[in-house]
């Protein structure tokens, strides 16, 4: 059973929270088009303010449960006979803080989920404490996909983005 998992982070500083730096951000699409007809791809994207929002792309060689860095990720997965299980765990150091979480997913073959998370995060040590934000969104099918598969609606969607002040 293949799985096909892409992951898009977009990173930005309050810099573009307001004005064309935002509408830059805000026009960052959910899901990017697949690598032509690969079975069990990992595909990054990362779109930052720093590189005016312009996706650099990359490609995993290991199964998505073995990709290292989905596996710093957060996302763990767990193959059985009916599909696979589903589980994204949020980065330690975010707000705003989330007591309660969606539990796991289970996807059958022929379906797939798109995960969306973001983050307020400081660092004090650098640049006087800047605010920078952060949205991940996971898309992640069961079974082999058409290049265009992230571009439609999935079968389970789960927004857990927040207000960022």
């Amino acid at each position: 059973m293949d799985v096909v998992a892409q992951w898009v982070t977009t990173e930005w500083t309050k810099r573009s929270r307001g004005g064309p730096g935002a509408a830059r951000r805000s026009a960052v699409p959910q899901g990017f088009r697949l690598p032509g007809q690969r079975r069990g791809v990992v595909h990054e994207v990362m779109i930052t303010e720093r590189n005016d929002f312009q996706p650099i792309e990359s490609f995993g060689a290991e199964p998505p449960e073995r990709e290292p860095s989905l596996a710093r990720s957060g996302l763990r997965l767990v193959r059985a006979d009916k599909g696979v299980r589903v589980e994204l765990l949020l980065a330690r150091h975010g707000a705003p803080s989330r007591d309660r979480r969606p539990p796991a997913v289970w996807l059958a073959p022929g379906e797939w989920l798109r995960w969306q998370v973001n983050y307020r995060m400081s660092w004090p040590l650098i640049e006087g404490g800047r605010w920078e934000y952060k949205q991940d969104t996971l898309n992640i099918a069961v079974g082999s996909a058409d290049p265009e598969l992230f571009f439609g609606e999935p079968t389970r969607h789960i927004d857990e983005r927040g207000f960022l002040r």
